[in-house]
C-alpha cells in the first residue's frame, strides 16, 4: 500500500467528538500497514489530566492485539488533514514494540518519509536490540 492510500484510510476515520469534562477524542487518526501487509487504525483520547492515548498508540494496540508487531509504514493526520510527526513517546512506543521498528517508514508532512532509526538516532538504551 503506498503513504497516500494510508493517508486515506486514516483521514476517513476522523471523527472529532466531545467528551465528558473537556476531554476530546478522534481528531487525530492514525493508519499504519504492518511488514505482513495487514492494515490498523487508531484514533485519539484526550482527556483531563494528560490522560490518553495517541492515535499511534491506539493503532498499535490494534495491531499487537491481533498478533503483529512489525510496522512498515505509519502516519497520523490531524482533522484538517494536515499530517503529523509522531511525538516523541510515540516513536518511542514505535521502537520498543520490535526491534525490526527501526526500518518503519514514517510519513511526515508534504508526505515526506524517513525511517523510525532517523527520528530516534540515539538511543537510551545503546541499541537498536
Amino acid at each position: 500500500m503506498n503513504k497516500q492510500e494510508l493517508y486515506q484510510i486514516a483521514f476517513s476515520i476522523i471523527n472529532h467528538k466531545k467528551l465528558r469534562n473537556f476531554g476530546t477524542s478522534g481528531h487525530v487518526a492514525c493508519a499504519l500497514e504492518t511488514n505482513s501487509g495487514n492494515i490498523f487504525t487508531g484514533i485519539c483520547i484526550d482527556l483531563p489530566c494528560s490522560i490518553g492515548l495517541c492515535a499511534e498508540q491506539s493503532a498499535i494496540a490494534e495491531m499487537v492485539k491481533n498478533n503483529e508487531t512489525a510496522i512498515k509504514r505509519i502516519i497520523a493526520v490531524f482533522e484538517d488533514g494536515s499530517i503529523l510527526p509522531p511525538c516523541g513517546r510515540c516513536r518511542e512506543f514505535i521502537a520498543q514494540i520490535d526491534n525490526q521498528n527501526i526500518e518503519t517508514q514514517i510519513v511526515l508532512p508534504e508526505m515526506e518519509e524517513v525511517l523510525l532509526k532517523d527520528l530516534l538516532p540515539e538511543r537510551w538504551d545503546g541499541k537498536w536490540n
